[in-house]
């Protein structure tokens, strides 16, 4: 999420910085926000929404207006009484001091805190949103989100501009890192379990981005065409299991065009879907220059306009007072924004600064790296690695010495001491430039092998690489996709040359692993070289040893990937990223003018594939993937059997699973459900999954229970979900195409 990428790069000197931060922190270290009022809306005896109707009484208009907007981002404007009470952060909403309302104090949190350095603090980067979903776990989830909320409580900030739950449409998109990959009902789980963690720490959470932000490459002014239907049960689907389950206080809309409207001034999205079919209380506030109206805008559902007030300042209070804005819209708008405030404890939790204890973040992150990375191959258990067999390694890959890649964008946490690969002092974090936490593969290896002899090298040059590769009992090769927020990735493929250099290395030595740091699925013309092949994805603050005790094996891997990974963008719905109209020359993204106030000419995506998103486009199709949905390898091997489905209130599917390898492991079982064949559905959807620890020989019985909905389809005559009749085949085991226990029931 950013204004613009100019005004996200701009940097503050350290000097400006530090005199600005020595005034607006004194005063916010002495006030912790605002004194409380002994007014009757602070009995935390009435509810959020009591309690927001008699501040709303007591507010001018003025005051109503100003809680509607951004005054600009702190992080790049000049000191002002409005801002001073910020954090400096991406954004605030000034807040009604006599009342005892904070201002809205917003930081950017998809994996992390960002712009921790602006604020002189530390933030912990955790593995990018789409390891998490790897990990399939709802408990990682939340304490992700208990992290993020804590640092920023600790920070000075109240909201979080987290919970990115767009489905992956599009595996080139630059934020499908930020996002929890494909199928909505995995989907949708985490990010509800995130956002509970979020909001356990009294600041306001936050999902992301309504809806259909499913490609960068035009992103203000793609219009995305969809049916109802398809929308309901793939997209939108995600959104409501996050809403409905996480009860966020706040939704972010996006910045497409939804069937010829923009996201924030649909009414569709916004009120009739949000508002009143999920019964959403909260607020819901623009991306970042994503408004592009007043009184449409606030009639469809946009509650605050965000970083500024181009449209919800001076524009709205004139449409009040001539009445073509009704005060009672006004009045909803406010109350949803007070209601949130309450809800989530921002008022009766004041902001207070206080130390973030790194070692508590960098062992959260490990945690959930250590979940979610991918064993995606292991030709004849190459891994785990015996240091005691060891005598010679090589490291081979860029930066691989130093650091690993972090995703870019409105995401970008600071790493500390600044990028890995740049010279001392000289590694500020900046708009769209590739940055390296300082966690390097190379040492840990060296620590989990202290007797071999372990060597770098950069792999530029493949053939010197695979000279080194050739004189070592193991080559593990570090490839990377580097990805971020405004820009797509021309393809699927390892850049820099990265596939000739794994190829080269791979003939070189039958021991090669290969171990990917991405956001989004890679080609692999590859893969039949290397022995073994590891998804990290961006694997956050400390993730060198996490992928270390991967390795190495003091941790069992047990992720499985939330996207499948095609065999090449030719199997692809779209085979390529739409692209934009030409941006007039006179455009100014940061100064709008009158004539593109509603915005750029749009350009058309039609969503011709519906509901067939991942997994389901490629069952449908008939198309041949190179790693499934749900798909992931470990040190032990698991057996399913005696499955049963009963139908009771719900319907149950009952299984036993045992651990039949030596080793301690985590299996993450999948179950699918086969609708019946009037129902037009693709050949199967998941319906739910559990993560089950078990140690060597033990076998348990576990119960996944079916949400209805995850069975219906949604009835665009009925406007509602409906379970059609007929026969249901129920599928269980470890992958979207490993399925061995199949149960067919009737249901009505």
């Amino acid at each position: 999420m950013t204004y613009s990428a100019r005004r996200a790069g701009i940097q503050i000197s350290a000097i400006a910085f530090l005199f600005l931060m020595s005034i607006a922190i004194s005063g916010f270290s002495q006030r912790k926000d605002a004194p409380k009022p002994a007014g009757p809306w602070m009995n935390t005896a009435l509810s959020a929404d009591e309690r927001a109707d008699l501040v709303l009484k007591e507010m001018t208009l003025d005051e109503k207006v100003a809680l509607l907007h951004g005054v600009g981002m702190p992080t790049e404007e000049p000191l002002t009484p409005e801002n001073a009470p910020s954090n400096r952060g991406i954004g605030y909403v000034v807040g009604v001091p006599r009342l005892g309302i904070p201002g809205i104090d917003m930081s950017d949190a998809a994996y992390g805190v960002r712009s921790s350095q602006a604020n002189g603090r530390y933030s912990t980067a955790l593995p990018a949103n789409v390891a998490a979903a790897a990990s399939w776990d709802t408990q990682a989830a939340y304490d992700y989100g208990a992290l993020i909320g804590s640092e920023l409580r600790a920070q000075g900030y109240n909201m979080s501009l987290g919970g990115g739950v767009d489905i992956t449409r599009e595996p080139r998109n630059g934020r499908t890192f930020e996002y929890l990959g494909e199928d909505p009902v995995l989907a949708g789980t985490l990010v509800a379990r995130l956002i509970q963690g979020t909001q356990s720490a009294h600041v306001i959470g936050d999902i992301k981005h309504y809806a259909f932000n499913d490609q960068e490459s035009g992103r203000n002014s793609v219009n995305i065409s969809i049916g109802n239907r398809a929308a309901r049960e793939s997209d939108l689907l995600a959104f409501e299991i996050g809403v409905t389950e996480g009860h966020p206080a706040a939704v972010m809309c996006s910045y497409n065009r939804l069937n010829g409207d923009y996201a924030c001034e649909n009414k569709y999205l916004l009120t009739d879907v949000l508002k009143k079919d999920w019964n959403f209380p909260g607020f819901v506030l623009s991306d970042w220059g994503g408004t592009h109206s007043t009184a449409k805008a606030s009639a469809a559902g946009l509650d605050n306009e965000q970083p500024g007030r181009t449209f919800y300042e001076a524009k709205y209070k004139a449409a009040v007072e001539a009445g073509k804005i009704p005060q009672t819209e006004l009045n909803d708008h406010v109350h949803r924004i007070l209601r949130s405030m309450f809800a989530a404890g921002v008022i009766d939790y004041p902001r207070e600064r206080s130390v973030i204890d790194p070692f508590v973040g960098l062992n959260v992150a490990r945690r959930i790296e250590e979940g979610g990375i991918v064993l995606l191959k292991n030709r004849h258990a190459t891994l785990p690695l015996d240091a005691a067999r060891l005598h010679t390694v090589a490291v081979i890959g860029a930066h691989s010495d130093v650091g690993m890649i972090s995703g870019g964008g409105s995401a970008q946490v600071d790493p500390p001491g600044g990028n890995a690969i740049a010279a001392p002092g000289k590694g500020a974090t900046h708009w769209m430039e590739e940055i390296w936490f300082p966690t390097s593969p190379l040492k840990a290896i060296q620590a989990r092998a202290p007797k071999a002899t372990v060597k770098y090298d950069s792999g530029a040059d493949p053939s010197a690489a695979a000279a080194l590769a050739k004189t070592a009992d193991a080559a593990i090769v570090f490839a990377y996709v580097w990805e971020s927020e405004s820009m797509d990735l021309p393809s699927l493929s390892l850049t820099h040359n990265q596939d000739a250099l794994i190829a080269a290395v791979a003939a070189a030595n039958p021991h090669t692993i290969v171990v990917l740091e991405t956001g989004s699925p890679v080609t692999m013309p590859w893969v039949d070289a290397p022995a073994a092949i590891v998804e990290a994805w961006f694997a956050g603050s400390d993730g060198a040893n996490a992928v270390g005790n991967i390795l190495f094996g003091s941790v069992n891997p047990s992720g499985k990937l939330p996207n499948t990974f095609p065999r090449s963008e030719a199997d692809l719905p779209r085979t390529t990223v739409a692209q934009p109209l030409p941006v007039p020359p006179d455009f100014d993204e940061d100064a709008i003018s009158e004539k593109y106030a509603g915005g750029l000419p749009a350009f058309p995506v039609a969503y011709d594939e519906g509901v067939k998103v991942g997994y389901k486009w490629y069952d449908a199709e008939k198309k041949p993937v190179l790693f499934p949905f749900g798909f992931g390898l470990s040190y032990t091997s698991f057996k399913y059997a005696e499955l049963k489905v009963t139908q009771e209130q719900r319907v149950k599917v009952t299984f036993t699973l045992g651990n039949i390898g030596v080793r301690s492991g985590a299996e993450i079982a999948e179950v699918y459900a086969s609708l019946p064949a009037s129902a037009q559905e693709p050949p199967k959807r998941l319906v739910g999954f559990s993560k089950v620890k078990l140690e060597p020989g033990e076998k348990n019985t576990v119960t996944v229970e079916i949400d209805p909905k995850y069975l219906s389809i949604f009835d665009e005559q009925k406007d509602g979900w409906v379970l059609v009749p007929g026969e249901y085949t129920f599928m269980v085991g470890g992958s979207s195409q490993d399925l061995p226990l199949k149960a067919t029931i009737s249901l009505k």
